[in-house]
């Protein structure tokens, strides 16, 4: 029994330093440094207000001072530096976690129920309020 709680208090130990040594790590050099060029940081600054922080989750990357918006900012300002668009570099950050990191979502085989079952609801609303409006008078 001892054994086991010895293990136990050995894994918590190595995992919270591994957590607290994610926070210590120093930010990448372009997370809170603009590009030299006021129009690439323009074109960087437009494309980070449409990202989300995935740690935040309710705050673009251009907001928030997570360690990973700002190695997402970075990274952002790193490729358009390099003379990559605005919609490659979302494209390849939608590539790597997913649709939900853009604010500006597409229509795809996996999000057509989003943008259509609203519009399905409300005209079932108006099918449903017309007949009821009919059947009154």
């Amino acid at each position: 029994m001892k054994r086991l709680i010895l293990m136990i208090a050995a894994l918590v130990s190595c995992f919270s330093m591994s957590v607290s040594a994610q926070d210590t790590m120093p930010p990448a050099p372009y997370a809170y440094r603009q590009l030299d060029d006021p129009a690439l940081e323009a074109k960087a600054q437009d494309l980070m207000e449409t990202l989300r922080c995935l740690k935040c989750q309710s705050q673009s990357i251009a907001d928030s001072d997570a360690p990973m918006a700002g190695d997402m900012r970075h990274q952002v300002r790193l490729r358009i530096a390099a003379g990559e668009s605005p919609d490659a570099i979302r494209g390849w950050l939608m590539e790597r976690y997913g649709d939900y990191v853009s604010y500006k979502p597409e229509i795809s085989a996996s999000t057509w129920p989003l943008f259509a079952v609203p519009m399905i609801l409300v005209l079932l609303a108006g099918v449903i309020l017309l007949r009821r409006l009919r059947n009154s008078t």
